[in-house]
């Protein structure tokens, strides 16, 4: 399959125009004519994103998050991004990005993280007016009730994080049967999840400020991930789909790129 042809399949699923104003989604770099056989998915386009794309053959590198998501004057191979676009025209691979498209989408990011946790029944946290089906974030409840101290150790357990990367605010002891997750930074939906009555709201990048506001106002308990992990799952989902619909072999990359690495009590 050329590229040309990935990226329209791609845009039939991720709709550029479902992105938030801001984003910057799409076809990002390489050659459209050039041929795919091997797509790597990865969150972010780093150096270490790309060096497993050489290294394992890709053509294409497919990421949530968008390398140029805010303008730059120079793209010269001495700067940080520079240096990735350089490295990757170099190298033969393309670009391409689906973000706040594929945060709404329906299957998307949050239905990948509701799935990963085992959440039954679920449906939009904030859907769009014009198409209630898709929205930010994911509301759904637990096959079982669990504490919110057992809750938040299966969610280290799902999305494959050490305990000490996840946080939880509110009583241990709290039931647990509902809850609302949202893949990314998920600050903009604490309301969303209060009115939605769950027990607890499970995302990432949770600020000091907002979060004790929220728990003070009797909304429903917390549970902080690392953005990374959060939004790792949905990268399963877009490989089956590309396998299925494209016809390419497909490598989900487990490169994590949460620059939080230092955990208490580990001095290695």
């Amino acid at each position: 399959m050329r590229v040309a042809e990935l990226v329209t399949l791609l845009e039939q699923r991720y709709p550029p125009e479902w992105a938030e104003d801001w984003d910057r989604v799409g076809f990002v770099l390489g050659d459209p004519d050039a041929t795919v056989s091997r797509v790597l998915l990865a969150v972010d386009c780093d150096p270490a994103v790309v060096e497993e794309a050489e290294r394992t053959g890709a053509e294409l590198v497919f990421t949530h998050h968008p390398l140029l998501l805010r303008g730059v004057s120079i793209l010269a191979p001495t700067t940080y991004k520079g240096r990735i676009v350089h490295r990757m025209i170099r190298a033969g691979i393309a670009l391409y990005t689906a973000h706040t498209n594929g945060d709404v989408a329906n299957p998307g990011v949050s239905d990948a993280l509701a799935g990963r946790l085992g959440l039954l029944e679920v449906h939009p946290l904030r859907s769009d007016p014009k198409a209630p089906e898709r929205g930010h974030g994911r509301v759904g409840r637990l096959p079982e009730p669990m504490t919110l101290a057992a809750f938040a150790r299966h969610a280290a357990d799902q999305l494959q994080q050490n305990a000490a990367m996840v946080r939880a605010a509110g009583d241990p002891s709290r039931p647990v049967r509902t809850v609302a997750v949202s893949g990314g930074s998920g600050d903009a939906f604490l309301a969303d999840a209060t009115r939605a009555g769950v027990d607890a709201y499970l995302t990432a990048d949770l600020r000091h400020h907002p979060a004790q506001e929220h728990l003070a106002n009797g909304g429903p308990a917390l549970v902080d991930v690392t953005h990374w992990a959060s939004e790792r799952p949905w990268l399963d989902d877009v490989a089956a789909f590309l396998r299925a619909e494209a016809g390419v072999q497909t490598i989900v990359s487990d490169v994590d790129t949460s620059p939080w690495v230092l955990l208490e009590g580990n001095d290695s």
